[in-house]
């Protein structure tokens, strides 16, 4: 049965309590975005190849997780909701498998080993994360029916999400210094024990303040996963949106995964302080990241004035063009990196809440044109594409770097350092622009999706 407050605007503890769900993730995607790729070539010491390797390995299994654990969650029936309950099962085990790629133990001397533990540790991380954020991002479909409840769900989401990354840039590399010393290591090893110990709590504050409030109108055991994934593919909305997740995160984990490179190798950033506890790259880091946040919080003005569709077209073109930007500016004019750094923040900003919007407005979609929610399916298929993205962009740093002659902790050739250029700036330009462009043939409009609203929460009422 629906419940009679599905409309009710949400209170501010219940939107705050589910963006710390992502600030739990963000505590490590961040962290392993900017920093693993560094940590693997240059403190755990495998080849990039390897490492490329063992990215293209690791991601596409997790990526075929994805569909397979959204069909789960959207069979699971507790007292507590079908996705809710995975934040408090999952939690621990997803604060202890990150920090084991990090622990470092002592036994790990042959290189042989360490990838080996590599491929393990990752792995299992990976199927963790899968358990727990595909069910957390589905939560979002089903904690309102209301467009403008799930708009501030997806502000305060991304709110804590980059508040989360905004932790890690600001303060990974003191910490590693703080706890490690002249030992890298064991840097990196205590300040990933301290943020997993806090994504637990905050997936536990998510579960504990959250509320499911659409139940749906089919029995899960009357429709099989295959005719879920049939009614999928068929969702056009859907397939934009999918492929654009691809582009998004192989955009963005491809410039993460080389920015430590671009500002030690490129820039000649070092450690010296420059601004009480931060280095260049921490201030760098965590400057750009507070303009992000303070993009996200422009999300409700943006919507305010342009649709969806839009607003996401055109932050995203003007995004791509400040990423190319970089590639033009010399390393000696930090003014102008640091200001286009916060250009580009403040432009990417509202784009995250604003996708998963869209999500939501394609779950609607398939609910009202098959008759059928498949919430967990919508969601973990959309986290499939991003992780497709993610696998792409992992593997290819990894295999760009080596093919450019990258050498870990050691002066760069001309060839290495603008192969570092091309991957921070060229490529994920490039890979924004073409974004952009396909989003011009997403096909629902506002005025459509506000019509399948209506006729939802009339259905829904009927159902009762």
């Amino acid at each position: 049965m629906q419940a009679s407050n599905t409309h009710k605007p949400l209170t501010t503890k219940e939107k705050i309590g589910y963006g710390l769900g992502d600030t739990a993730s963000n505590l490590y995607f961040k962290f392993f975005e900017v920093f693993l790729v560094y940590y693997y070539t240059d403190i755990f010491g495998l080849n990039p190849a390897a490492m490329g390797t063992m990215f293209l390995v690791a991601n596409l299994w997790d990526a075929v997780n994805d569909p397979i654990m959204g069909a789960i969650a959207d069979r699971t029936q507790t007292k507590n909701g079908k996705y809710r309950p995975y934040l408090l099962w999952f939690a621990i085990p997803y604060g202890l498998t990150g920090w084991l790629i990090f622990a470092n133990f002592s036994f790990l001397t042959e290189p042989g080993l360490k990838l080996i533990y590599a491929y393990v540790t990752f792995i299992l991380f990976k199927m963790v994360y899968t358990a727990i954020n595909v069910p957390y991002s589905a939560m979002m479909g089903v904690i309102s029916p209301s467009a403008e409840n799930r708009q501030e769900l997806g502000r305060f989401r991304f709110l804590g999400a980059f508040g989360g990354g905004f932790l890690i840039f600001l303060t990974v590399r003191p910490l590693v210094e703080f706890f490690g010393g002249e030992n890298e290591a064991l840097g990196f090893q205590m300040t990933m024990g301290l943020f997993g110990v806090l994504s637990v709590i905050c997936f536990y504050l998510c579960y504990t303040t959250t509320k499911e409030r659409i139940v749906p109108q089919v029995t899960e055991s009357a429709v099989s996963l295959k005719e879920d994934l049939g009614f999928l593919v068929k969702n056009t909305a859907w397939l934009i949106m999918f492929i654009a997740g691809i582009l998004t995160l192989t955009n963005v984990v491809l410039r993460g995964a080389v920015t430590i490179h671009y500002c030690e190798y490129y820039l000649g950033w070092g450690s010296e302080k420059v601004f009480w506890w931060m280095d260049m790259t921490t201030l760098f880091l965590s400057s750009g990241t507070l303009a992000f946040i303070g993009g996200c919080y422009l999300t409700k003005w943006v919507l305010k004035h342009f649709t969806k569709k839009n607003a996401l077209i055109g932050l995203t073109i003007l995004n791509a063009i400040g990423i190319l930007a970089f590639f033009f500016v010399p390393p000696e004019a930090t003014a102008i990196l640091f200001g286009l750094n916060l250009v580009c923040g403040l432009i990417a900003g509202p784009t995250p809440a604003i996708v998963w919007a869209m999500y939501t407005d394609v779950a609607d979609y398939g609910e009202w044109k098959y008759g059928r929610r498949a919430t967990g399916l919508v969601f973990s298929a959309a986290q499939f594409a991003q992780k497709m993205g993610i696998t792409i962009a992992g593997s290819a740093s990894g295999f760009l770097l080596a093919g450019y002659g990258y050498v870990a902790n050691q002066e760069q050739s001309t060839e290495a350092l603008l192969g570092i250029r091309i991957i921070f700036c060229i490529l994920p330009g490039v890979l924004a622009l073409a974004n952009g462009l396909l989003l011009l043939f997403y096909p629902l409009t506002q005025k459509q999706t506000e019509l399948i609203q209506t006729e939802l929460a009339v259905s829904r009422a009927d159902n009762c």
